[in-house]
């Protein structure tokens, strides 16, 4: 299911049919490398899928598909999906992208539009952001897409930057 584009993204719910080229992106270790799960295998994957799926039916959001628009090849995924934090339920951005669509301006792109998206239609009040201090690629995402003050959190026993907007 089309949700909305952007310049150069299709973005559509994941489904089982993404379970060949999401296996190959989440089974990077480079990827994976500051993911609380780990890299990880198919049958993992296909739990990760099934969960996304039941987001959508349950909640109209979830890490959804990032196809790239010139070649319709799947990019990896990014969304908004439900997480525990210090025992309260928030909603989560979360994207991953494929190792070969790295520097190339796609998650920058990705994480605004989700944003914009889930505000634009009234999915939640304020998103949050899990971003381990390590991870500077992705607090440069966060950043340029307007996550500006954040909070140390414990999560999953790693020490983490929880950024929220608004």
């Amino acid at each position: 299911m089309h949700i909305f584009e952007t310049k150069r993204l299709i973005v559509r719910q994941l489904g089982h049919q993404d379970l060949p080229t999401l296996t190959e992106i989440l089974s990077d270790p480079e990827v994976m490398r500051y993911s609380v799960r780990g890299v990880c295998d198919e049958k993992a994957i296909g739990e990760f899928i099934d969960w996304c799926m039941d987001c959508y039916s349950s909640h109209g959001i979830g890490p959804w598909a990032l196809l790239e628009k010139s070649s319709g090849d799947l990019v990896g995924f990014c969304g908004v999906s439900p997480e525990q934090v210090d025992g309260v339920e928030e909603v989560n951005l979360g994207y991953r992208l494929g190792r070969r669509f790295w520097n190339q301006g796609l998650a920058t792109e990705a994480v605004r539009a989700v944003i914009d998206y889930v505000f634009s239609q009234k999915y939640c009040d304020s998103v949050i952001a899990i971003i381990e201090p390590e991870h500077l690629a992705s607090i440069r995402v966060s950043e340029k897409v307007g996550f500006k003050d954040y909070s140390m959190h414990e999560f999953h026993g790693r020490r983490v930057r929880v950024y929220r907007m608004p």
